[in-house]
């Protein structure tokens, strides 16, 4: 009973570190009508563009997560292991929308690749049909601040 007491505060303690690790941005879209708010997590490392969304089994509504790569270029995202629908927005390097993909979960092989042919730089994940609720479309301007 003792050594399950000492792993769960241990686990509670490593949670809790992680938590205070993971960095946020706020991001705005203006949609030509007024400016979304989302607080992005920040994909900073390979492990977390590694990563993602996957295994999330909710994503807040003005929630989601911002990729950022070196060179602009065309980038392939893919679904295994995400459990919720998400819209992937590709960004190009003036912060402007070039695309919008609609991806579903997958959590079984072979998982279906999402890539854009317009060139990006930064990519935000949001919840599904996020875009569409927000009037949010291709030519719309992402602000960071």
């Amino acid at each position: 009973m003792e050594n399950k007491k000492i792993t769960l505060v241990l686990s509670l303690i490593f949670l809790v570190f992680l938590t205070s690790c993971t960095k946020y941005e706020t991001i705005f879209i203006d949609n030509g009508v007024e400016r979304i708010k989302i607080k992005a997590e920040i994909a900073d490392t390979q492990e977390k563009m590694e990563r993602g969304l996957m295994f999330r089994k909710h994503l807040g509504e003005n929630k989601g997560m911002f990729f950022t790569f070196k060179d602009e270029g065309t980038y392939a995202f893919w679904m295994k292991n995400t459990l919720i629908p998400l819209d992937i927005i590709f960004i190009s390097k003036d912060f402007k929308i070039m695309e919008i993909v609609r991806a579903e979960p997958c959590e079984e092989e072979p998982c279906k690749t999402y890539q854009t042919a317009s060139y990006s730089k930064y990519i935000l994940e949001v919840s599904g049909n996020f875009t569409a609720r927000n009037g949010i479309d291709i030519g719309d301007t992402v602000i960071i601040e």
